[in-house]
């Protein structure tokens, strides 16, 4: 647990969290690696995890006609998921290792639990997931903007 919660103090989005709260996540989390390829997501399918990326890449994907289309990157040092944290609990996305991933899986039906059991907690971890979430929709809105003023789908070009 100790070189867990060494790997957590060193990650920003966890740094400003109180020591305690930083204790609870890492007893709930433990070091996994994929293999580029794998699928760690699936669009609509129940979520009772979350990941931080120590090293590779991840897609996320949205499903189109054409077939599932890459919308986003995470990197080291990037969170992966925040559909545990929000009923009904399934993904919004899909999300596939681009190149072999080593992470931290965290299990958030445990945390959902001890959420509930402790608000300081529970707070913490809306607050900063609330930022993460934020900080995706603002880079799809911009994604989207750019992909329209150049002339994007339904402009003719």
């Amino acid at each position: 647990m100790k070189e867990l919660l060494a790997i957590l103090e060193e990650q920003p989005f966890f740094e400003d969290m109180d020591e305690r709260h930083r204790r609870l996540l890492a007893a709930c989390a433990a070091e996994r690696s994929y293999a580029a390829g794998a699928i760690l997501m699936r669009d609509h399918e129940p979520t009772e995890t979350f990941w931080l990326i120590r090293e590779g890449q991840v897609a996320l994907e949205g499903r189109l006609r054409e077939g599932n289309v890459p919308f986003m990157t995470l990197g080291p040092g990037d969170i992966l998921g925040w559909s545990w944290l929000l009923p009904p609990y399934r993904a919004s996305y899909d999300a596939r290792a681009t190149t072999d991933l080593h992470t931290l899986r965290f299990d958030a039906g445990v945390l959902r639990e001890r959420m509930e059991a402790d608000p300081a907690l529970g707070y913490t971890l809306m607050k900063h997931f609330a930022v993460l979430i934020v900080q995706r929709l603002q880079a799809a809105r911009l994604q989207a903007l750019d992909i329209y003023s150049h002339g994007g789908p339904g402009h003719g070009t």
